[in-house]
């Protein structure tokens, strides 16, 4: 089980496809996904980051001279707030980004089953309240 499994996913901005198209690489995508952020190079290193110090950030997403840990990939993409190596990575593999979808979490599946529960209710105590003001209406 994993964390997306019962918590909500966070906000994601999306990314234009014309964008992940003209990535050559991951790392390219890995850079365009930090710049869509808009945030500054130390919101991803040190603690809470993807990795330890500004200088192995640097080697990674300057000339490429380091990985980006695999692991932390998640990490990355709900911190910068976009999917843009998620997308790029689809997209080299042949995938159609237009087409594609969320997997609905449970959380989420929850959410929307008491919502249309709550809906059903709603709209019997509509239909009984004007049954019994003689307005019946369906």
């Amino acid at each position: 089980m994993n964390q997306y499994e019962f918590s909500a996913r966070p906000a994601m901005h999306s990314v234009d496809t014309a964008l992940i198209a003209k990535q050559p690489s991951m790392t390219s995508a890995l850079q365009l996904c930090k710049t869509l952020s808009g945030l500054d190079d130390k919101a991803f290193y040190g603690t809470g980051g993807i990795v330890k110090d500004q200088a192995q950030w640097s080697r990674i997403m300057g000339a490429g001279q380091h990985n980006f840990p695999q692991d932390a990939l998640n990490i990355f993409m709900d911190k910068a707030e976009n999917e843009a190596p998620l997308l790029w990575l689809l997209y080299s593999r042949g995938y159609d980004l237009d087409s594609l979808r969320h997997r609905e979490t449970e959380m989420e599946k929850r959410v929307r089953l008491a919502e249309e529960r709550a809906l059903k209710a709603e709209e019997k105590a509509r239909i009984l309240t004007e049954a019994m003001h003689g307005r019946v209406t369906a």
